[in-house]
């Protein structure tokens, strides 16, 4: 087991080093930031200690291996914009991005999960099928057109919800949150409603698929022999059954929605690591595009790697393969 773990340690150091040449040299090459981070009617003695004072004047390998020798005492660089750590200016941004994320994944579930239970247990019924279309509508529509047409829709023409920000906020284990607060959670709602839609449409042919599945089992049928009523069987017997590979799929794409809602972020101003990088990338400040990037790389080796080694508790195959 420690020859493997070492391994997989080996294998994310090495996934690591080459995404880290590969966001390197793929930022070096969207542009100058110097054509935009300095004014046009600088001198060119001006210009020219701007470049030396970011470090641009060193060529891309010099650059990389200082990024590299910094990368490894922690130091991602400085923002060109803001002069702060790239990394603190992230992490500032992370509680709200992830308590959309958070939010949107629990309302996924506490909605995909009835609903895909209701279509697996009546699949010919007219709302089974008005649930599949929906969910087929929820996989189909892009994430920027239902965020337009929600704001269309709940600002605009009712005025019942605020179009962009984050509203007003309260402190919790050091960081500012916005469902503490009525007016945060009013922000909330048209945001996590849209980066929700595509998780819900997942849940419910997850979880529909697993009850047509399972409904069919031994287990079950004999469940019936004994007399249990239907909500035991249901609740009891086909739901725990079919909600690991949920929660397995679920879990797992938590990281592709930190790591991809820059769309819905966008769309509603909302102040998470998104709109950072979005911002970042109009004004080329390459330290924080890099530090992004190679946060959002760690959190999926992280992810896989904690994957691998729950694969390899819970299976023995896995174990006497590895050796």
């Amino acid at each position: 087991m420690v020859s493997y773990l070492l391994r997989r340690l080996l294998q994310a150091a090495l996934v690591m080093l080459v995404m880290s040449a590969l966001v390197f040299v793929g930022v070096f090459a969207i542009g100058n930031p110097v054509d935009i981070l300095i004014s046009p009617q600088a001198t060119a003695i001006e210009r020219e200690n701007a470049i030396r004072a970011l470090g641009l004047d060193l060529p891309i390998w010099q650059q990389y291996l200082s990024f590299l020798g910094n990368l490894l005492q922690g130091d991602v660089g400085r923002s060109f914009v803001f002069n702060v750590s790239a990394l603190k200016l992230i992490l500032e941004r992370v509680p709200a991005t992830l308590e959309l994320a958070l939010a949107s994944t629990l309302l996924a579930l506490a909605a995909g999960i009835p609903l895909g239970l209701y279509a697996g247990l009546a699949p010919k019924s007219r709302v089974s099928t008005s649930i599949m279309a929906g969910s087929i509508l929820g996989f189909s529509l892009p994430s920027f057109w239902v965020g337009i047409v929600l704001i269309m829709l709940f600002s605009v023409h009712f005025g019942w919800l605020p179009s962009g920000g984050r509203g007003e906020t309260a402190y919790w284990l050091g960081a500012r949150w916005s469902f503490l607060t009525v007016d945060g959670l009013a922000h909330m709602a048209m945001p996590v409603l849209n980066l929700a839609l595509f998780q819900i449409s997942m849940v419910i042919r997850l979880t529909r698929a697993g009850v047509r599945e399972v409904i069919l089992s031994d287990y079950v049928k004999f469940a019936r022999a004994k007399g249990l009523t239907e909500s035991r069987i249901i609740f009891v017997h086909v739901l725990k059954n079919i909600m690991i590979p949920v929660i397995t799929v679920v879990g797992l794409n938590l990281g592709t929605v930190i790591a991809f809602a820059v769309v819905t972020e966008t769309i509603f101003s909302w102040p998470g690591m998104g709109k950072l990088i979005i911002d970042s990338i109009n004004v080329l400040d390459r330290p924080v595009i890099v530090a992004y990037l190679m946060l959002m790389v760690l959190m999926f080796v992280v992810i896989n790697l904690l994957v691998d080694l729950a694969y390899m508790v819970l299976d023995p195959r896995v174990r006497l393969e590895s050796r």
